[in-house]
């Protein structure tokens, strides 16, 4: 019952047969389509030195040639698209079955006094690492109190 009252799918007044077929038909079609969502995609870490930020993008599945970076007055916005196609075929090479999948997403992330002319990126196993140094104007300046 509490999984029920956490559900944001949840209709409390909804009883009998027609709970049970919502239910169906909104498990199947979070489970199955979850990824047309990528909710769970883009899952970032960012660290922060004196030096540097260093953002590393979790694009599980995306191709190198589908992703775009952009950073633009104290924005990085990172956009991926992803596009899948899946044929299965009987021994006699007939398509028995095809699913196609395809989205986009993006997200962006405010890292100020960044030196836009030294970004670097690098993508490998479905990770993405920016590296995006300080610029020298950004140096921490003490404020001393009287």
């Amino acid at each position: 019952m509490a999984n029920d009252l956490m559900n944001r799918h949840n209709d409390l007044m909804d009883f009998g047969a027609g709970r049970f077929f919502n239910r169906l038909a909104h498990s199947f079609f979070d489970d199955d389509f979850s990824d047309l969502t990528f909710n769970d995609t883009m899952r970032t870490d960012i660290k922060e030195s004196d030096q540097a930020y260093t953002a590393t993008i979790d694009l599980p599945g995306v191709d190198k040639k589908d992703l775009k970076i952009d950073y633009q007055n104290n924005i990085l916005t990172v956009s991926a698209k992803n596009e899948q196609n899946t044929d299965e075929r009987d021994e006699n090479d007939q398509l028995v079955h095809r699913e196609r999948r395809y989205g986009q997403f993006s997200r962006q992330y405010q890292l100020p006094n960044v030196d836009q002319d030294k970004i670097t990126a690098k993508y490998n196993d479905g990770v993405l690492t920016i590296t995006l140094p300080k610029s020298a104007e950004a140096t921490k300046h003490q404020i001393e109190i009287q």
